[in-house]
C-alpha cells in the first residue's frame, strides 16, 4: 500500500493494472527500439560503462526488451502486477522482474543505469513524490552509474492531452480522451485523460503533473544526484536544451 503522504496514492497502480491487457495495443506505433537507441546514446556520450539495467516503471517490458537484445543484464519493477504479468509472459527468465513503488524502491542492487521510460514520473502529483523517487534511483547506483527519464513537457499538455486520440488495433477501438483544453496549460499543471476500448469494460482515468525544468534541476540536488543534461525531443531526435513550447518530450541524463 502506498504511503499515505502521497498525493498520487495508488492511483497509477490502479490505472495500470486495469489498463494492461490494451497497453501493448494502444502503443504499437511507438518505436521504442529506436528511442531507447538515442537514450542510451546520449548516456554513453556522457561515459556511461557497463550493462546493468534498472528499468523502473518497466511495464509490459517495452522498454527493456531492445536492451536485452543488446546484451545488457536487466532488473525491471513496476507498480503494476498487471503489467508484469504480461512481461514476464515475454521473457520468461531473461529479466528479474517485481512488484515495486518507484517513490520508495528497495536495494535492487549496484546498477550502470537506472531509467524510467515514457513519462512514468509525470504520474507522480508532487514535487516531494519527484524528490523521493530520485533518492529511489541514487541508491541503487553504481558508483559510477548514470540516472535518465523522460517527462512529458508543456506542448504535450497542450496537445496530447487536450485532445481526442483514436487507435484501431487487434478488432479493437481504443479512444485516449484529454480533459485539458489547451487554454489551461501552465507550469505544474495537473492533467486528466480518460482511456476506454471496445470490449472492455472501464474507464481507465490518467492523471499527470507537469513539472518545470527548475523543479526537476532542485529535485536532483535534494536527492543528491549532480551533473545533470537536459535534451529536448522532437519526432524522436533529441537535442541539447530543451524548448516545452517546441519539444515534446525533456530528457533528464545525471550521475550519481
Amino acid at each position: 500500500m502506498a504511503n499515505q503522504k502521497w498525493v498520487a496514492g495508488n492511483s497509477a497502480r490502479e490505472t495500470y493494472d486495469s489498463y494492461a491487457s490494451m497497453y501493448d495495443d494502444f502503443n504499437h506505433g511507438y518505436m521504442y527500439e529506436r528511442w531507447t537507441s538515442r537514450l542510451l546514446r546520449v548516456a554513453e556520450e556522457a561515459g556511461l560503462e557497463g550493462n546493468r539495467l534498472l528499468d523502473v516503471a518497466c511495464g509490459t517490458g517495452l522498454s527493456f526488451l531492445p536492451m536485452l537484445e543488446r546484451g545488457w543484464e536487466v532488473t525491471g519493477c513496476d507498480i503494476s502486477p498487471a503489467m508484469l504479468k504480461i512481461a514476464r509472459e515475454k521473457v520468461g527468465d531473461g529479466a528479474d522482474l517485481m512488484v515495486a513503488d518507484m517513490r520508495d524502491l528497495p536495494d535492487l542492487g549496484e546498477f550502470d543505469l537506472v531509467w524510467a521510460v515514457n513519462d512514468p514520473l509525470n504520474y507522480l502529483l508532487s514535487y516531494e513524490e519527484l524528490v523521493a523517487t530520485l533518492k529511489s534511483f541514487r541508491r541503487n547506483l553504481a558508483r559510477s552509474g548514470f540516472v535518465l527519464f523522460d517527462i512529458n513537457t508543456l506542448v504535450t499538455y497542450r496537445t496530447f492531452f487536450s485532445k481526442e486520440i483514436v487507435v484501431e488495433e487487434n478488432g479493437k477501438q481504443m479512444v485516449w480522451q484529454g480533459k485539458l483544453k489547451p487554454d489551461q496549460v501552465s507550469p505544474g499543471v495537473l492533467a486528466e485523460a480518460h482511456f476506454t476500448a471496445s470490449g472492455e469494460g472501464g474507464d481507465h482515468v490518467h492523471r499527470q503533473r507537469h513539472f518545470t525544468q527548475e523543479e526537476v534541476f532542485a529535485a536532483h540536488a535534494d536527492a543528491g544526484l549532480g551533473s545533470v543534461q537536459v535534451f529536448g525531443e522532437l519526432d524522436g531526435a533529441l537535442t541539447a536544451g530543451v524548448d516545452e513550447n517546441l519539444h515534446t518530450k525533456a530528457v533528464y541524463l545525471s550521475r550519481g
